[in-house]
């Protein structure tokens, strides 16, 4: 990641909110709770056996006087804490606890030891970023809808993403029983696509479906695709009018909106199954988001050596859907 970077002084009274069981219990491996409160950190423990809001633990720690707000967890636990930083205007820390943590990827943070990003506790540097919405959401890498938001919804979907792809997409493709979706932005409008992912700043083109990884994280656009799967006579029509194909793709600074036939739909928010009021605005809130990282830390380009040619993402949703046209008839 490009991003501008500035030094920053210690944080005197950080705020970190630890997730003990995401990522299969990583934050115990590493001791991430003892370590933080060495460093000086007040640390809260989520408990799953209740409810918890933790937007508003956050909340109450910046009333309570916390000049940094941090998250040891999963994506959708960061994006969350993140939108209370960022409306504190207080800086953000990264702990990459959860299963994938693309987020900490983008940042350059290493996955395998996240005990390491502690160290921006004490040495540390700041960079801005973008933080996207969808509606009143905040979210860090995406928002997804149709099929891609139904593989979210699957219970399987956390610790097999591509298997949990190529079984469900073929059924959903072939028998759509979803919302007929609708995608508007600036003068474009896309009909009825299948599969729908609007990110924070855009994915590498070939692999938009949250396995690869954004260049930037504070261009200011969003990255939006659209996917319809079609027979080859769809196909076909399409090529002979100069029509473009089913794939649309495309990084924005206008909103992006996304209606539906119906008053809310399921949506995968950072890999969370969630459900939204339709229509869904999504928009961009540029270099909103201060986060803090160690000064020394993994390039993100060895980050993105080890996802190159790794099979599935969107181009999986492109073989399955090849497949379902070749045998499609009848759809809607």
């Amino acid at each position: 990641m490009e991003n501008a970077s500035r030094p920053v002084a210690a944080a005197r009274r950080p705020y970190l909110i630890v997730n003990p069981h995401s990522g299969g219990g990583k934050a115990i491996r590493f001791r991430i709770a003892e370590a933080a409160r060495d460093l000086g950190a007040q640390v809260f423990l989520i408990d799953s056996s209740q409810h918890q809001d933790l937007a508003t633990v956050a909340r109450r720690a910046v009333d309570n006087g916390a000049d940094l707000l941090g998250v040891a967890g999963g994506d959708g636990t960061q994006a969350l804490v993140a939108e209370v930083a960022a409306q504190s205007g207080l800086p953000f820390l990264v702990i990459p606890a959860g299963t994938r943590n693309h987020f900490a990827m983008d940042l350059g943070l290493d996955r395998k030891d996240p005990s390491a990003a502690l160290e921006a506790l004490t040495d540390g540097i700041e960079v801005c970023v973008d933080l996207g919405f969808a509606g009143d959401r905040a979210f860090v890498n995406n928002v997804s809808f149709g099929a891609y938001a139904a593989l979210v919804q699957d219970s399987a979907y956390r610790e097999d993403k591509i298997g949990t792809m190529m079984r469900i997409l073929p059924e959903f493709l072939a028998h759509h029983e979803g919302p007929d979706l609708v995608v508007r932005t600036g003068p474009l409008t896309v009909d009825r696509p299948d599969a729908v992912l609007v990110s924070n700043n855009p994915y590498q083109a070939d692999d938009p479906a949250g396995l690869g990884k954004r260049a930037r994280l504070d261009s200011g656009l969003l990255g939006v695709l659209a996917a319809r799967a079609e027979t080859p006579a769809e196909t076909g029509a399409r090529l002979r009018s100069g029509q473009p194909h089913g794939l649309t793709h495309l990084a924005t600074r206008d909103d992006v909106t996304v209606h539906a036939d119906v008053p809310v739909v399921p949506v995968g928010l950072d890999g969370e199954a969630v459900t939204l009021p339709t229509p869904v605005r999504c928009r961009i809130s540029p270099r909103t988001l201060r986060v803090r990282v160690p000064r020394h830390r993994p390039a993100a380009q060895q980050t993105a050596a080890q996802h190159a040619g790794r099979p599935g993402g969107w181009g999986a949703i492109r073989r399955v859907a090849s497949t379902v046209g070749r045998g499609a008839h009848g759809r809607r």
